[in-house]
């Protein structure tokens, strides 16, 4: 039972997500809980008053009021039930909204590197599932205080006429509890050593029907290669869970036969005592009420007590999730980023690794960024180039070595003010399937100004591209949500460049950012390249020397480290790495 100390997560996580909700449901609950125990009562009292009549005893002044009473507590139950489904209802949508935008706010603050770590993706997996399949297991909490509340006011009943009786009760019900228990534990085990097939089932079924993969999937003739191994995959943990399922219905079958054996020897006793003339016909009533009432709640407390318990299991991977924090953070007395940079970026014998990899991207690296500069990074893939733009904007820090911003370190910068002054667009840049307007306007959300949006667009010729389409700046894009249109790489590319534009950052970074261009397009762009550098420090990434040449100074990236940098013709003339990258690329247009 080690899950359940996770419980009190949830329940605190439940009463945030709605406190006027969660009160609702509990009082519903409650009165639904004890009209049991009043019912019998009043019964009891009823028969007992039917009984003395016929014995020839006048019928008690209060008689008709209790066959009121019993009318009013039924009409009671019935309406709370009604009560508790609805606050249900409500409290499921407030909690699956209150957990989604938990595990997204958290995911967002989490290293570049979890993301890289399959096992990471694995769990993440699980805890998006939590926030909407944890919603039976908020039902089955309340559900249980409910029934256990009943089980006690009805068990006090029977406590009164035979302690002995209510035991046998209890005890008749555990064997069939620790089976379910057992069970449960077995089926959280099995859904771990499941949760990389059911993800490759997830890929699967995105490649067999995705747009991105449709082409291939015809031209190739992949669709019965997925569909079989989709069908295998599938075949073999439809086995494991009905080998489970199985064991778990002969198990529970067997044992639930124990419980039943106690409350029918309970009733048998109860009657025995009524024939023997020991007890009148309301006790019999009563008791016999009492003890299926309490029989059934105990069962069922025992019952959704193991379900709470196998739901805690799972919930095990949203509370761990929750608890990953970031390794890479500010500082508690972080410093603002400079403004405006002074003395540029300065890496010092930087050598890094990616986590779980003994190959140093970087080797005691040296490198400088100076204000106002605009530096070309070049070299083979592989080499370094976005692992260096990754350092310098921190999503990584250095294994060895360090990185100094105005001559302090970069750690010491708070990441959230060292980001805002940075616009990085990547070569696998996002397509937001969102508006045109919110495509550009994201690079810096806070700014909701209709003209920098306007003019960022100008700038990178994304202009052209949202005159073409049918509601301009708020036609939807992409093809994921009905009414939408999706554009071609390079439109898609220009839409991106504008968010760079849009971002008014001190640094700028493109890396491959004309990649899906057509040669006017490249050049249409890069004539505008100074407009978007100027007065700011630019770092840029690209195969194509057309581009680099446009930069201040050229890096070529050799081993991890620096091993050429100056001007396109100093490099050039010096008939090295650089030129002959050159030349092999030229050649090929001659």
């Amino acid at each position: 039972m080690r899950a359940l100390h996770h419980v009190p997560s949830l329940v605190k996580i439940v009463w945030q997500s709605g406190p006027p909700v969660v009160c609702g449901v509990f009082s519903a609950r409650l009165v639904s809980a004890l009209i049991p125990v009043a019912m019998l009562t009043v019964s009891k009292n009823i028969l007992d008053a039917v009984q003395a009549h016929f014995a020839g005893k006048p019928l008690a002044p209060y008689f008709w009021w209790l066959v009121g009473a019993e009318f009013a507590l039924a009409a009671l139950g019935a309406i709370a039930g009604r009560t508790i489904g609805y606050f249900d209802s409500l409290l499921a949508d407030r909690f699956t909204l209150h957990v989604s935008l938990m595990v997204m706010k958290h995911a967002s603050r989490l290293d570049l590197a979890s993301y890289e770590d399959p096992l990471f993706h694995d769990k993440l997996e699980r805890a998006r599932v939590q926030a909407t399949d944890r919603i039976a297991m908020i039902q089955a909490i309340g559900s249980v205080g409910q029934q256990l509340i009943a089980a006690i006011s009805l068990a006090l009943g029977i406590l009164w006429f035979s302690p002995w009786l209510l035991v046998v009760l209890v005890v008749a019900v555990v064997p069939a509890f620790l089976g379910e228990s057992h069970f449960a534990f077995l089926g959280y085990a099995q859904n771990i050593r499941q949760t990389p097939d059911r993800r490759r089932l997830d890929y699967l079924r995105l490649l067999g029907a995705s747009k991105e993969s449709a082409k291939e999937l015809r031209l190739f003739a992949l669709s019965d290669f997925l569909s079989g191994e989709y069908a295998r995959i599938s075949r073999r943990l439809y086995e494991q869970d009905v080998s489970l399922a199985r064991r778990r219905l002969w198990a529970g079958a067997a044992l639930s036969l124990v419980s039943t054996a106690g409350y029918y020897g309970a009733y048998a006793y109860v009657i025995y005592r009524t024939v023997t003339g020991e007890l009148t016909w309301g006790s019999l009533q009563f008791l016999a009420g009492a003890i299926a009432g309490a029989s059934s709640n105990i069962q069922n407390v025992f019952s959704t007590f193991s379900s709470i318990a196998d739901q805690a299991l799972f919930l095990t991977d949203l509370v761990e999730f929750l608890q990953v924090g970031p390794k890479i953070r500010s500082k508690l007395d972080a410093l603002p980023a400079p403004r405006p940079i002074r003395s540029g970026f300065v890496f010092e014998d930087v050598s890094f690794s990616y986590p779980r990899s003994r190959r140093r991207i970087l080797d005691r690296l040296d490198f400088r960024l100076e204000p106002g500069e605009s530096v070309a990074l070049i070299g083979e893939n592989g080499e370094g180039k976005t692992t260096l733009v990754k350092l310098l904007t921190r999503l990584y820090d250095p294994t060895a070595g360090r990185i100094l911003l105005d001559g302090a370190d970069l750690r010491d910068y708070s990441i959230e003010d060292l980001h805002s002054q940075i616009g990085v667009i990547f070569q696998d840049f996002m397509r937001y399937e969102m508006t045109a307007r919110e495509n550009i306007a994201v690079g810096r959300i806070d700014l909701v100004e209709d003209a920098a949006v306007y003019e960022a667009a100008h700038k990178s010729m994304a202009d052209a591209v949202v005159g073409k389409l049918p509601k301009g700046y708020e036609q939807l894009l992409g093809l994921r949500f009905e009414g939408g249109v999706d554009l071609s790489g390079g439109e898609w590319q220009k839409m991106a460049l504008a968010r760079a534009y849009f971002r008014d950052a001190q640094v700028v970074i493109l890396d491959e950012p004309t990649a899906s261009l057509d040669a006017r397009s490249e050049y249409e762009v890069f004539e505008r390249f100074a407009e978007l550098t100027e007065d700011k420090t630019a770092l840029l990434i690209s195969h194509r020397f057309s581009t680099v040449r446009m930069a201040n100074r050229i890096v070529v990236l050799e081993g991890g480290r620096v091993a050429e940098q100056g001007s396109h013709e100093k490099l050039l003339s010096q008939g090295g790495r650089y030129a002959a990258m050159f030349e092999l690329q030229a050649s090929s247009y001659r």
